[in-house]
């Protein structure tokens, strides 16, 4: 199973790629984030294989994510 947190700041985005992702048999999503800050605590918290981040978020964007 690959576990997922998918992030971005649009909930109608998330949501699209949620209800895509989770149709997968072999796929999971564990977190969803608004924002890079919370992007970060949410793959702390559950340790995903995957961090779906938006480049172009408020607080910190997907690419600052992505290094913390």
């Amino acid at each position: 199973m690959i576990r997922l947190v998918i992030a971005d700041d649009q909930a109608l985005v998330r949501d699209g790629f949620c209800s895509i992702l989770n149709r997968e048999p072999d796929m999971e999503v564990v977190a969803e984030a608004a924002d890079g800050a919370r992007a970060v605590a949410a793959v702390t918290r559950t340790r995903p294989d995957v961090a779906l981040l938006d480049v172009r978020m408020p607080v910190m964007d997907g690419l600052q994510a992505g290094r913390t």
